[in-house]
């Protein structure tokens, strides 16, 4: 598979508090990953892990602190010039998590498509533009009619599709998807999970695909990468981290999914799910030491002084001391 997207040491700091507590957010560190065509790869993490800060600077919103984005080939930090800033935007689109306020309310949800069309493609006349939108929206599973609706008249699952329909109008080859189907209700999230494997699948689109939802990841993804607390914790193929998971808190993430056919769970087996310590992990200012540690039951002494490094252990990337070792870790289940 021929790569589309390399991401190596991303990170972005962020200076919080006034002049006499200044302090430093760490919302990504020393992230690396790589998207291939035709792809999907999930991100996923609890609230607070910094998925979203690396879409935003996937999709040039933040500037990175240090590290570097290869897209196609070419560095993100040599566009310069707005000419290359719209090509870059017209290839790696975003779809926002909210299509309540992704659409602008007065205008026609019609808008948004032909505007991407006038603005990436000037060639286009109106009526090709028009012949270009309607295709779209047939694409995304919308009939041409929809384009004369306002928002207000299309339901969550409709409008999420339009803003597929926006991303896909400029010709991407990547979509960067942040957590496209959390405000929708579960029996609408299928077809929109759907429609990402058939962009996949029909359209070459590659995708990351950004969310919480393990489950979700699972029926869409090819791959899966692991966040915490601003890094990236494990990542490998996703039937095999899931089936496998190395890395503690990817294993805590499985056990705290549901299983609708157990009885309910005790006070033991909760507060096994939390974890040792349910605190959030410390991104202000954090000091060197793994920042899982605090809510790891198989943490060792080194785990408290040197940050592991995401590395390849036994067929599997992996940030943790204890897993790259020789013993399988069981830390929940």
């Amino acid at each position: 598979m021929a790569e589309l997207i390399r991401v190596e040491g991303l990170t972005r700091h962020f200076k919080i508090g006034g002049a006499m507590t200044r302090s430093t957010l760490h919302a990504v560190d020393d992230v690396s990953f790589s998207i291939g065509e035709r792809e999907i790869v999930a991100l996923a993490g609890e609230s607070g892990s910094g998925k979203s800060t690396v879409a935003r600077l996937l999709a040039r919103v933040y500037q990175p602190t240090s590290g570097q984005i290869t897209f196609d080939g070419k560095l993100l930090a040599r566009i310069r010039s707005r000419k290359d800033a719209l090509a870059y935007a017209a290839r790696a689109p975003m779809v926002f998590q909210d299509p309540f306020s992704s659409l602008h309310p007065v205008f026609k949800v019609s808008h948004g498509v032909m505007r991407a069309l006038k603005l990436h493609q000037p060639e286009l006349s109106a009526d090709e533009r028009r012949a270009e939108a309607e295709r779209v929206f047939e694409v995304v599973g919308l009939g041409t009619d929809m384009l004369d609706r306002y928002p207000y008249q299309l339901s969550g699952g409709q409008r999420q599709r339009v803003g597929f329909a926006q991303a896909l109008a400029t010709k991407p080859k990547l979509i960067i998807a942040d957590e496209p189907v959390s405000m929708l209700d579960v029996s609408i999230r299928i077809g929109l999970l759907n429609l990402m494997a058939k962009l996949r699948d029909d359209e070459g689109v590659s995708i990351l695909y950004i969310t919480h939802d393990i489950a979700s990841a699972r029926y869409v993804a090819d791959r899966l990468l692991v966040m915490y607390a601003g890094q990236i914790a494990e990542a490998g193929p996703i039937e095999d981290v899931l089936s496998a998971p190395r890395h503690p808190y990817t294993q805590l993430l499985l056990s705290a999914v549901p299983d609708p056919k157990a009885p309910p769970p005790g006070e033991e087996a909760l507060a096994a799910a939390a974890g040792e310590s349910g605190e959030p992990p410390k991104v202000i200012d954090p000091v060197p030491g793994c920042r899982f540690r605090p809510r790891c039951p198989v943490a060792v002494d080194t785990c408290s002084s040197v940050t592991p490094e995401l590395k390849l252990a036994r067929g599997r990337e992996v940030a943790c001391h204890v897993a790259q070792g020789e013993q399988e870790v069981k830390a929940f289940s």
